[in-house]
């Protein structure tokens, strides 16, 4: 039994028509005209595979497939949103994937003992709000009440988008899911970077994957005229987030081990050429897939900010607005994929995942396994990213075998 191509490749490319950057690559940040769009092209994709389809309270659409039995679920999917001019394979290739292999189970008549659920998460990426791995965490019951009042670039927080697109905030703790209700949660993702292209392997089976932990800082300083206000008599805010952002650098290199710091995202205010920054506001990401380095990125974070700030006679904030732990997956169903690839001539390598990734708060609850398929040239999250459809069917085919094995289908 095997997937098809053509209905991946075809799902890929009509997903990738609902962006609000045309030609740019694919924006499709969650709770928004574009999320709508995709929503109902998951959602109609799914009941046409015979699947029962709702959406839980964090915005997550899941199709469901009945088993002999009520539970507990076999999980399969990825998330839908993306990040700004990104590519249409990133998340989206692991919803298509999850479809087709129920789309293949129901034009085979196949009979499982477990259920199987095809799900699409939100706001995985953060793009619009900050706080990625928002549909994992709700279901993980992870998600804050704090954390709902996060707002997108045009002061809009997380619980009024929700609200307005038809979801109720207050009832996100309806979203979690029980440990015994899951008995595994599968994942197929493009790579994201060059190692399986360069090492001509067809798939990654992920052992571990990094953790990351998201913050937003704020430097308020003075703002004055840039002409007439001596040098020695500025607090100016953008100097003293300069030297956050090298000390960012310098702090994951010192840490080693793979560790990385990224400041990806600032607004300086009032942002004009003659006035003396008074305001900058910034993102800071920090990941390793060990927890200790992850304790001494934060503690040196705090300190660089610090003091960076007492020398400019600035001051900050500095919130801490995710932190998703280091994950280390099923090795039971690794071996399943693993025997699986082999019984069909598919090549595999073991893989660390240096991107964050739904898979590593699944596996607070459950069994989890994530797959890797080449990445072409190691791009993503930009309009340049591409798989092969031929990879892509490779890494269903895999995925098909190791549910039909887990959720004990009747062949």
């Amino acid at each position: 039994m095997e997937t098809n191509l053509y209905p991946i490749q075809r799902d890929i490319e009509n997903l990738a028509r609902f962006t609000a950057t045309p030609g740019q690559g694919v924006t499709r940040f969650s709770f928004t005209p574009e999320d709508r769009g995709a929503r109902e092209y998951i959602k109609k994709a799914m009941a046409e595979a015979g699947l029962s389809v709702r959406e839980d309270a964090a915005g997550t659409v899941i199709g469901r497939r009945q088993g002999k039995v009520e539970g507990p679920v076999v999980m399969l999917g990825s998330h839908f949103d993306s990040v700004r001019h990104g590519g249409a394979f990133d998340g989206t290739a692991g919803v298509v994937v999850a479809i087709e292999i129920a789309r293949v189970l129901e034009e085979h008549g196949v009979s499982t003992v477990y259920p199987v659920e095809i799900i699409a998460m939100v706001e995985e990426e953060g793009g619009r709000f900050g706080a990625g791995l928002f549909g994992s965490r709700a279901m993980a019951g992870l998600v804050t009440y704090g954390q709902m009042e996060l707002r997108d670039d045009s002061g809009i927080s997380l619980a009024e988008a929700m609200r307005e697109f038809g979801f109720n905030p207050s009832e996100i703790g309806t979203a979690r899911r029980k440990p015994e209700e899951l008995k595994a949660f599968f994942e197929l993702h493009i790579e994201q970077g060059p190692i399986l292209e360069k090492e001509g392997v067809s798939l990654g089976l992920v052992e571990a994957i990094v953790g990351m932990r998201n913050y937003q800082v704020a430097i308020t300083g003075r703002p004055d005229h840039a002409g007439t206000t001596p040098m020695d008599m500025r607090a100016d805010a953008l100097v003293a987030a300069s030297e956050v952002v090298q000390q960012v650098r310098k702090i994951a290199l010192d840490v080693g081990g793979g560790a990385v710091g990224t400041v990806g995202k600032m607004e300086v205010l009032p942002g004009a050429a003659n006035i003396v920054p008074g305001e900058v506001r910034f993102t800071v990401d920090l990941r390793s897939h060990m927890e200790s380095a992850l304790d001494e990125l934060h503690s040196r974070l705090h300190s660089a900010v610090e003091q960076a700030c007492a020398r400019e006679g600035v001051t900050y904030t500095l919130e801490q607005v995710s932190d998703a732990k280091p994950a280390h997956l099923s090795v039971v169903l690794r071996e399943v994929l693993e025997k699986e690839a082999r019984a069909r001539g598919i090549s595999t390598m073991t893989m660390i995942s240096r991107a964050g990734h739904d898979t590593q708060i699944m596996a607070t609850l459950t069994d989890a396994a994530l797959i890797f398929v080449p990445s072409k040239d190691g791009r993503s999250h930009c309009p340049e990213e591409w798989t092969d459809y031929a990879d892509l069917k490779q890494g269903a085919d895999v995925l098909l075998g190791a549910v039909l094995a887990v959720a004990e289908a009747e062949r």
